[in-house]
Formats: structure tokens, sequence, C-alpha cells
């Protein structure tokens, strides 16, 4: 892969430096490591966004259960008992 060179500040500079530094790493690595890490969170918000939505429509845990009865968790008897 080509090089390119991306402009930042010094105290920018200076920073990812230490940061490399401190984790054994080169800048390059440091900042290869770092997109992917910031491009995995990314899709991990907008698969959680999703997965919240879908959860919270109303009846999907009964029909889960129902589905796979052998899978639903024991239902505990809460009759009486103050909420």
């Amino acid at each position: 892969m080509a090089d390119t060179t991306v402009k930042v500040d010094s105290e920018t500079r200076d920073r990812f430096a230490a940061v490399a530094a401190a984790r054994g790493q080169s800048v390059r690595a440091y900042l290869a490591e770092l997109a992917i890490e910031e491009e995995n969170q990314i899709k991990l918000s907008k698969a959680t966004a999703v997965f919240r939505e879908i959860i919270a429509r109303p009846g999907l845990a009964e029909a889960f259960d129902e589905a796979f009865p052998d899978d639903a968790p024991a239902r505990r008897n809460t009759a009486g008992r103050a909420a």
C-alpha cells in the first residue's frame, strides 16, 4: 500500500507518538490499529441500535418463547409479591 502524509499540528503528533510508544508501537502501527478499532466501534454502535430496536418490539419475547419452548426460561411465580 502506498504511503501518504497526514498533516496534524505538532502537539497532536507528539500525543500520537507518546501513546504509540507507551503501547510499544510505531505511530504508523498505532494509527492503523486505531482506525480499525474506530471502524469496529461504529459498526458495533449501529448493530446495538438495531438490536435494541428489534427487542423493543411488543410480543417479541413471547414469540421467541413460543417458537423455542424448550429454551424458554422458567417462569417464576411472583403472585402475591410486591412489585
